[in-house]
């Protein structure tokens, strides 16, 4: 049974729409806006799922990196139409795993197109989650469970998972 992956690696974490894009400081260190620097993590999600087809998406041309099992669509994390064109051709996702910009707003963008698109029993993983408490990617260190961050998000979301275990009948159950 083959495997859809998507892996929002590559993205830049300061910009939605290429046009917008800022410097980041790995963009030098590391490359991102060169079309063949990267996809380590493609090929090592290829290797770990032998069976799998890999799909990528990055806001740079990082086509020149595809290769047998491994397609990459140039849009942003952040773009539900463009999220939701990607699943079209895809067909099917059984995994998704975000490891794109870690901003607050792309991770809650990407969970809330994709997450009701995997297939039943599919598994959804966020990369780096420390990044809900830095100022620079649209967290908050003084209010850890404030909603509009992703690991708020998604405390808030097993918090409605546990409701009926909470020892606080005076929640009102919208809250989740």
């Amino acid at each position: 049974m083959e495997r859809a992956l998507v892996c929002p690696a590559l993205s830049d974490p300061f910009s939605s729409a290429p046009e917008q894009r800022t410097e980041h400081p790995g963009d030098r260190r590391w490359g991102r806006r060169r079309p063949r620097n990267g996809g380590a993590s493609l090929r090592m999600w290829k290797k770990y799922f032998p069976r799998s087809r890999i799909y990528a998406i990055d806001i740079h041309d990082k086509s020149a990196l595809q290769e047998d099992r491994i397609q990459i669509f140039r849009g942003s994390q952040a773009d539900e139409g463009f999220l939701n064109e990607v699943f079209k051709q895809i067909g099917s996702l059984d995994i998704v795993i975000d490891d794109g910009s870690h901003v607050n707003a792309h991770v809650l963008t990407s969970f809330r197109t994709l997450f009701p698109l995997l297939k039943e029993g599919g598994i959804y993983a966020a990369e780096d989650l420390q990044t809900p408490n830095w100022k620079h990617f649209g967290g908050n260190s003084v209010q850890l469970n404030d909603p509009v961050t992703s690991m708020g998000f998604f405390k808030k979301l097993i918090d409605g998972l546990n409701y009926a275990e909470l020892e606080r009948p005076d929640l009102p159950t919208q809250l989740f």
